[in-house]
């Protein structure tokens, strides 16, 4: 699937930290039950390939992706995991020449007006602002509406229940990021009907928007 589709299949990316790896597929279950398919796992535990592993050979109603991906090596180690998609908190250039042409798609990150027309000159299409509340959230992505129309958006960093329908609203805004309907007490306790139940939440966010 090439990423503004993966991106379209639900208003909400849930950014996954497994920290333990016996709950990496019980929570993908809730989230995909919940209606969040596309599951973002971020590289910042030892436990994270493994977790993609287990998510894309045992949940196939999932879509996995990786998440904070800052070195070639690190994106054919989650590719070779099974990862479908990518993520970056930004874009050297060397890690866009090492992923130019791989048949798993990246969605790099960029915070500015530059960092947005350098992806432009490579052909990108779609793009993470990050950290989107940190660096003018809503205003910006606003602002950059009519520059830079070529881009489309999946906002993180700092988004809540509460504020992602106000970034959904966007036209150039495809979905967003969080980690609200994952909360560490419930992760711990095994509560996955409580994770449920907050991603279904999630997934009606934008429902009624063009």
């Amino acid at each position: 699937m090439r990423i503004g589709e993966i991106l379209r299949l639900a208003p909400v990316v849930p950014v996954v930290i497994v920290e333990a790896l016996a709950d990496a597929v019980p929570l993908a279950r809730a989230l995909v039950a919940g209606g969040l398919p596309v599951i973002e796992v971020t590289l910042r535990t030892p436990v994270a390939l493994e977790a993609i592993r287990a998510i894309a050979a045992e949940v196939p109603e999932a879509v996995v992706g990786v998440g904070t991906v800052l070195s070639p090596q690190q994106f054919e180690a989650a590719v070779a995991a099974g990862a479908k998609f990518a993520v970056a908190p930004g874009a050297t250039p060397k890690l866009l020449d090492a992923v130019a042409g791989a048949k798993v798609a990246l969605l790099p990150g960029i915070a500015t007006a530059s960092e947005g027309m350098a992806l432009i000159e490579r052909g990108y299409e779609y793009a993470k602002l990050f950290p989107a509340e940190a660096v003018g959230g809503v205003r910006l992505l606003a602002a950059l509406a009519s520059p830079l129309p070529q881009l489309r958006f999946c906002p993180t960093g700092g988004i809540t229940l509460r504020t992602a329908p106000e970034y959904l609203a966007l036209g150039n805004v495809v979905c967003v990021g969080g980690s609200w309907m994952l909360p560490k007490a419930a992760i711990a306790a095994g509560r996955w009907g409580e994770i449920e139940e907050a991603a279904k939440a999630a997934s009606k966010l934008g429902r009624d928007l063009a």
